[in-house]
């Protein structure tokens, strides 16, 4: 089978391990520190297939990037540094490369191309290609520039005040770049608060924004400058762990320095609402990104409805909190979680067809899905899908069951956590 990995049903899960540096602020850092003026250094960067295509992208763009394991040094170009690429940008399958790259390409003097993996190429753009548009930038490619490979001919931009009809960090940083590049005042409104990563990182490189509710700013020509940043582990690889340490009978986990960023920990609220025991030690970070020591032990755990204004705070960690509902009591369902659909695979799809492999009943909506939990698990045979979040989520099942899981193609789970397997081994209880 390719790429396959087994695991065994665990008799307890326990020790204290540190979880990679968060995925989604190692990308902001390299990009960012890219078009700042002086130098930018990164601490626990995510040693990831996305984030180092985020480097192989902006080193394609004539940035000097220096790394060594988790510490990377980046010479920034400043705004308008950056050298026109002399091959097609390859983002791989991130996605968050694409769609925030775009926003920084539209505001060049040149023309660039961008595309990435069969999975990223399938992942729709329009979502951040038509504003873009709107402010002044050319844009074309497959499916009306609705899909990569795209082409951008930067230039000068226009402000915009855009009312996205999805709240998407992605969305929202892409336009929040470009605006640094455009005449005026760009104001992005979401119908409820994405993760704000971006805004906290623009104010630590000397960016002046303004926040209200769901709604942020700024105004067009401000300059970067070079900062220090340090990673902290990503609450979505950690979120895997949680599950794992409340589902598997004898378990106890401290995960050392996981961000706590508020838009990010709907997670943790839900498994509390759940029954799990969760205690946070250790906080720090203060304004810039908070992090904490998180130990969780088992707990039996009960079905909720998870839908509404948390769904942003917690879209990544679906997968996850699908293998918390498979052993809890009860029915659990998720609504308007439809941007799953569009993710590395149609996540709704592919979590129900893999948990029904375990034993699980579920129950595919149009934008959501119940998963009746509490009935007795089995060990499996199950598919990624070249999905990562899949992939480590019957990782975790496969530790509350007897038997070995066997999982295909677990080469994936090296976009977002290198090292996944090893660090779940290493808990692992010996009878």
């Amino acid at each position: 089978m390719k790429n396959s990995n087994t695991v065994c049903g665990s008799f307890g899960l326990s020790g204290r391990i540190k979880i990679p540096g968060d995925k989604s602020i190692s990308h902001r850092a390299v990009m960012f520190g890219s078009i700042a003026g002086g130098v930018t250094r990164v601490s626990n960067f995510l040693e990831s297939g996305d984030c180092l295509s985020t480097i192989g992208c902006f080193k394609a763009l004539g940035v000097a990037i220096e790394r060594k394991g988790c510490n990377v040094k980046i010479k920034g170009a400043g705004s308008f540094g950056l050298k026109a690429p002399r091959r097609v940008l390859d983002a791989g399958n991130s996605g968050t490369t694409t769609r925030l790259m775009l926003g920084i390409l539209a505001g060049q003097p040149f023309s660039s191309k961008i595309t990435g993996d069969a999975s990223l190429r399938g992942r729709p753009m329009k979502r951040v290609t038509e504003p873009l548009r709107r402010m002044g930038a050319k844009i074309t490619g497959k499916d009306g520039g609705n899909f990569a490979p795209l082409t951008v001919t930067g230039g000068k931009l226009s402000s915009i005040n855009y009312r996205s009809k999805v709240a998407s960090a992605q969305v929202k940083s892409c336009l929040l770049l470009a605006g640094l590049y455009a005449k005026g005042k760009t104001t992005v409104s979401e119908p409820q608060k994405s993760r704000d990563h971006t805004e906290r990182m623009l104010v630590k490189f000397g960016v002046k924004l303004s926040v209200k509710g769901n709604k942020v700013s700024l105004r067009g020509g401000q300059r970067l400058k070079g900062t220090n940043i340090e990673v902290p582990g990503d609450i979505s690889s950690a979120a895997f762990f949680l599950v794992a340490g409340s589902i598997v009978r004898g378990s106890k986990i401290t995960l050392l320095n996981v961000g706590i960023n508020p838009t990010r920990t709907g997670v943790l609220e839900v498994l509390k609402r759940m029954g799990a025991n969760i205690r946070l030690k250790n906080m720090r970070g203060g304004k810039a990104e908070p992090s904490a020591d998180i130990t969780v032990e088992y707990a039996p755990l009960k079905g909720v409805t998870v839908g509404g204004s948390i769904i942003p705070r917690l879209i990544d960690e679906i997968p996850a909190l699908a293998a918390a509902a498979s052993s809890a009591k009860g029915k659990t369902i998720f609504r308007d979680i439809g941007e799953l659909r569009v993710k590395e695979s149609d996540r709704i799809k592919t979590v129900c067809s893999e948990l029904a492999k375990f034993g699980v009943k579920t129950k595919e909506l149009p934008d959501g899905m119940i998963i009746y939990g509490g009935a007795g698990l089995e060990a499996a045979r199950t598919e990624s899908y070249g999905d990562h979040r899949i992939a480590m989520m019957a990782a975790v099942l496969g530790q509350a069951v007897s038997g070995k899981t066997i999982i295909s193609d677990t080469a994936c789970i090296g976009t977002s956590f290198p090292g996944f397997f090893d660090l779940l081994r290493s808990l692992q209880k010996k009878r």
